[in-house]
């Protein structure tokens, strides 16, 4: 069973993502980050579940659709997955600060 690692830059991306939801609902703010953040379980006992980022063809960066957001992740290990980012799939990857060394 792997760990799943929420790296600074994504919870900031969460923190983000509330920020901006909050503004029209609290309440919906919430349900969404509990939503992204759970949604990674199933990486614990399915690294590979999402899919290959197109962007990146590296079969250690994968992601999770969300609904609206992509969860970029990286197999670091067979113990250890580490959530990159939360980037929302209108806006291109490629403009991810956060993602450069990847490229």
């Amino acid at each position: 069973m792997a760990k799943v690692k929420w790296t600074k830059d994504a919870v900031s991306d969460l923190r983000r993502i509330a920020e901006y939801i909050e503004v029209d609902s609290y309440k919906y703010s919430i349900i969404t980050i509990k939503f992204l953040f759970d949604s990674t379980k199933i990486l614990e006992h399915s690294p590979n579940a999402g899919r290959v980022v197109p962007e990146f063809r590296n079969e250690t960066i994968r992601e999770l659709i969300r609904g609206n957001y992509r969860v970029v992740y990286k197999i670091t290990n067979k113990e250890r997955i580490d959530i990159l980012t939360v980037h929302h799939s209108k806006r291109l990857l490629s403009n991810n600060p956060l993602l450069e060394e990847y490229y």
